[in-house]
C-alpha cells in the first residue's frame, strides 16, 4: 500500500479560475513526501543533524480532475525509481478526490544532497532501507546512479 496523507483546498490554494492551483499540487506532494519520512524517523531535524537533505531535480504534472477550494483530498506515495546506490530516485505522488477519482499525478525525480559539500550523495543505509521499502509502482525502474561517472 502506498504511504497516504489527507488534506484539504485552502483558500491561498486557489488560482483566479477557481481551481487549485499548480504549485499547491506541488506544495501537497512535497508536504506527503516530507510527512512519509518523518513517520519512517527521518524528520527534517534528524535529515540536518545527519547533514544530508532530498533535492528535486524536476516535477512532471497530469491534470485528470479539478479540485475546489475547502474540497478534502489525499496524497498517496510510491515508490517509481531507484539508483542502486539510492543517490537517485523517483516519487510518485497521485493527488485522490473523495470519491477516488485521481485529480492529479506528480512523478518527482530527486536525489540527496550533502548539505556540507553541496552535491549529490548516497543517502546512509537506514535511509535507503526507508526509501526502498516504500511500495513501488507498476512501472519501477532502476535508474542510474548520477555518482557513477563522478
Amino acid at each position: 500500500m502506498p504511504f497516504t496523507s489527507t488534506t484539504h483546498v485552502r483558500w491561498p490554494d486557489v488560482d483566479p479560475n477557481g481551481h487549485m492551483r499548480t504549485t499547491a499540487y506541488l506544495d501537497a506532494a512535497e508536504d506527503n513526501r516530507m510527512q512519509f519520512f518523518a513517520s519512517a524517523g527521518f524528520p527534517v531535524t534528524e535529515l540536518a543533524a545527519r547533514r544530508i537533505g532530498p533535492i528535486s531535480h524536476g516535477d512532471d504534472i497530469r491534470y485528470r480532475a479539478e479540485l475546489r477550494l475547502l474540497e478534502a483530498f489525499t496524497v498517496e506515495l510510491r515508490l517509481a525509481g531507484l539508483a542502486s546506490d539510492g543517490a537517485r530516485f523517483r516519487l510518485h505522488n497521485r493527488i485522490v478526490k473523495a470519491d477516488n477519482r485521481t485529480a492529479a499525478t506528480i512523478v518527482t525525480t530527486a536525489g540527496w544532497l550533502d548539505l556540507d559539500a553541496r552535491r549529490l550523495t548516497t543517502p546512509p543505509a537506514d535511509l535507503l532501507a526507508v526509501l526502498t521499502a516504500l511500495d513501488r509502482t507498476k512501472d519501477f525502474a532502476e535508474l542510474p546512479s548520477p555518482l557513477a561517472h563522478v
